[in-house]
């Protein structure tokens, strides 16, 4: 029997602090959803606008690239390049082509040596071009010359503004708007106005 009792004394649990269960309360759980209810209706919109930039950014820097690639291929070879809407007309929003003007046609043809080619961007987003930047004055195609400046058909100088912009939002919202600027000398830039009358966008003369 003393043997047995010390052997019982031995395994007997070591008194201590007493332990409950723990655990989120009802009143917690709500304040912690409501929490990130308020959290995620303020990060909503910023997500928004994020892909909206994203998606409008690609497509600006894609014409951008285009025309840097027609300058640059006019400048190698030391002929005409021209940039123009895949179906020949004014509609850019179809996608766009990248070509050497070979048989000096100003138009693309089986004579011409094509570069590359883009796919129509978002149907929510819309490309126009405007000679000078002028609204309104539409054109169907850029083109830069054996020396990389901008040129028109006829010959001139020939600065060019291409709009970008999504569709989807007020014509105000002028921050999901890209301007493609193509000056005389045939330099290209992406810029986001600031204005309607796109002033924020314009390099001093050489725009012009």
């Amino acid at each position: 029997m003393l043997e047995v009792g010390v052997a019982m004394r031995h395994f007997s649990p070591i008194p201590g602090p007493h332990r409950t269960a723990q655990g989120f309360t009802l009143i917690e759980l709500m304040v912690t959803l409501a929490i990130l209810a308020v959290l995620m209706a303020v990060a909503a919109p910023s997500f928004s606008d994020i892909r909206k930039n994203s998606e409008l950014g690609g497509v600006a820097n894609n014409f951008l690239a285009a025309l840097n690639t027609a300058r640059a291929e006019g400048m190698k070879r030391n002929m005409n390049t021209m940039v123009t809407p895949v179906n020949g007309d004014n509609d850019w929003s179809k996608g766009w082509l990248v070509f050497v003007d070979v048989d000096r046609d100003q138009v693309y043809s089986s004579g011409d040596l094509l570069i590359t080619q883009a796919d129509a961007p978002l149907p929510y987003i819309a490309i126009t071009a405007a000679s000078g930047g002028t609204a309104g004055e539409t054109v169907s195609y850029l083109l830069f010359d054996g020396s990389g400046f901008a040129k028109t058909k006829s010959g001139g100088f020939g600065a060019n503004t291409v709009a970008i912009a999504r569709n989807d939002v007020a014509s105000t919202q002028y921050s999901q708007i890209r301007r493609v600027k193509v000056a005389k000398t045939g330099r290209v830039r992406v810029c986001t106005p600031k204005t309607g009358t796109d002033t924020a966008c314009s390099a001093s003369g050489e725009d012009s």
